[in-house]
């Protein structure tokens, strides 16, 4: 579909980051944007669901151009313990099921649907480099994942379908929102050895290219990444540098697991998958910010 056909998009979960920057950029460019929210009063351009039912009336999504599901509670809320676990997979696998009955339920005439996932799918892969034929990994996030793009597929065979494997967002409320503050305070350096490969993307990347997604009708599974790979000391040296801070000391991985847990920790932040964007590079799409570095810059340099 041409950008300039684009006439009307419906989102679950717009209030989140890339909720939030992928709607004002619709918005900017004319495009009606419906959000789906959590509410019994909802407002203008609102739509309620997930109040009293976890079903989706079909009408909500008919005549639209495309559906984007982004619902999700925090990974980065810790510990990960068995009642926040719940949260975490009933906060993604509900509202996608919803959506992708919806779509299912209307056929031939069901828009483009554009599911959340994450790279967190392929676990911890150390060499790479690793495009999305891959198999899934091992771990509490892959199998989220995992269940997550199952729910999205449930759409069915004739359904057109995209599930977004998005790396960690290069912004100041994404992945750098903790090392920021760490990084202020002095208190920066390698999280574990810190040669482990962190796939990264900014944000203004993530919006652009969802649209380029929607724009060329890609489906399934998409690597939404930089295409330059990046350890966790570029990124964290990146950080100190735009902020005039040192880069020292380093956190033991015994010592983040004893914090935060073995699941967060070797999930989030001592993982090690050097993910490459194949779908996308194929496609003609190309970024604004090449380099974690750049992304960095772009987020937190100084003004």
């Amino acid at each position: 579909m041409p950008d300039s056909a684009l006439r009307h998009v419906v989102i679950g979960g717009a209030s989140g980051l890339i909720g939030r920057a992928f709607a004002e950029s619709l918005r900017a460019d004319g495009i009606r944007v419906t959000t789906l929210v959590r509410t019994s009063d909802p407002g203008a351009d609102e739509v309620p669901w997930l109040v009293d039912s976890d079903v989706l009336d079909p009408a909500v999504l008919d005549g639209a151009d495309a559906v984007l599901g982004l619902n999700g509670a925090s990974i980065g809320r810790f510990p990960w313990n068995s009642s926040y676990r719940h949260t975490l997979l009933w906060s993604r696998i509900t509202p996608t099921r919803a959506l992708a009955r919806a779509v299912r339920e209307l056929g031939e005439t069901a828009p483009h649907f554009v599911s959340a996932s994450a790279v967190g799918y392929y676990g911890t892969h150390p060499g790479g480099p690793i495009a999305e034929d891959a198999p899934r990994g091992d771990g509490f996030l892959a199998d989220l994942c995992g269940e997550w793009e199952s729910a999205a597929f449930g759409a069915g065979e004739r359904a057109r379908v995209t599930t977004l494997r998005t790396a960690p967002i290069v912004h100041r409320d994404g992945v750098l929102k903790p090392l920021v503050l760490l990084t202020k305070l002095g208190f920066s350096g390698p999280l574990g050895r810190g040669t482990q490969v962190w796939p990264w993307i900014s944000l203004d990347d993530e919006v652009r290219a969802i649209r380029h997604i929607i724009d060329t009708g890609t489906t399934g599974p998409v690597n939404l990444c930089g295409p330059t790979r990046a350890t966790q000391n570029d990124i964290g040296f990146a950080l100190a540098r735009e902020l005039n801070r040192p880069y020292l000391l380093r956190a033991p991985e015994w010592g983040l697991k004893l914090v935060l847990g073995s699941d967060p920790t070797e999930s989030l932040l001592t993982t090690d998958a050097y993910i490459i964007p194949e779908v996308l590079a194929s496609s003609g799409f190309t970024w604004t910010h090449e380099s974690a570095e750049d992304a960095v810059r772009a987020a937190v340099g100084r003004r």
